[in-house]
């Protein structure tokens, strides 16, 4: 059996891979603010490098897997603290847990959104995120909105991957990311109770092939293929698990 990390493991989609993970009987080193195996706050700099050296001391043989699940929600946190959370508190935490990755030749599972491409590109922030220039994207985030930083963090952690997949895959480590639609979960459902996003979801339901909000446990099992060995020739992917939103709204006219 394996041993793997999870960030953002209280609840949510991180809770229900947990569960699933040690079902199966795997071991899971957890990390969120509250009721894990590690506290620690992603959100600044002190947090990361604490999570870090936890879960580096707690796998000394190396990690199977890591699924940094940790995020904030659109309409639930201000443009820095999402900048901070999803993107730096994803990067930072893969980046400083390689060593254990590379013992075992690991996987790693980034979580995006399929609403990664539904903004206009803001290309100094997206640049700033790119270099790891923390201090410029929260300054630059402090001037866009909560949503669009949500959606442009989103689509930086696809280019980070696609920029990073021939350094880690050399060493053995598979990095592929699981990009969801909306998906039932606590955070989802505070954000439902906000009018204006609950306006934006029932049109993107209606622009859904398969019109529905989909579950954690959906989600969970998209998750669980790429961290397999079934997946072991997946890499550097991103895997819609959208109800076919994103194929739909990218489709090309082939009418001649």
């Amino acid at each position: 059996m394996g041993l793997f990390a999870c960030t953002g493991s209280g609840s949510g989609i991180g809770a229900n891979l947990v569960s699933a993970l040690r079902s199966s009987g795997h071991d899971v080193i957890t990390t969120d603010l509250t009721e894990a195996d590690i506290l620690a706050d992603l959100s600044h700099a002190t947090g990361r490098e604490r999570a870090i050296k936890q879960i580096l001391k707690r796998s000394p043989q190396g990690l199977d897997g890591f699924i940094p699940a940790a995020g904030v929600g659109r309409g639930l946190a201000t443009s820095t603290q999402i900048t901070s959370v999803n993107y730096f508190g994803t990067v930072d935490l893969i980046d400083g847990l390689k060593p254990a990755l590379q013992k075992k030749k690991g996987a790693v599972v980034l979580l995006g959104s399929n609403s990664a491409h539904m903004v206009k590109e803001r290309l100094s922030y997206t640049q700033a995120l790119l270099r790891g220039d923390e201090s410029l994207a929260l300054s630059l985030a402090a001037e866009l909105s909560d949503a669009v930083c949500y959606m442009l963090g989103k689509r930086a952690l696809i280019r980070w991957m696609r920029l990073n997949v021939m350094k880690f895959g050399r060493e053995g480590i598979r990095i592929n990311l699981v990009a969801p639609g909306p998906i039932s979960t606590p955070m989802t459902e505070a954000i439902l109770d906000q009018e204006n996003y609950r306006v934006a979801l029932d049109e993107m339901i209606n622009a859904t092939p398969l019109p529905r909000v989909g579950t954690t446990t959906e989600v969970k099992d998209a998750i669980l293929f790429l961290l397999s060995s079934e997946s072991s020739f997946v890499n550097g992917s991103v895997l819609h698990v959208d109800g076919g939103f994103h194929a739909h709204s990218e489709r090309y006219d082939l009418r001649t």
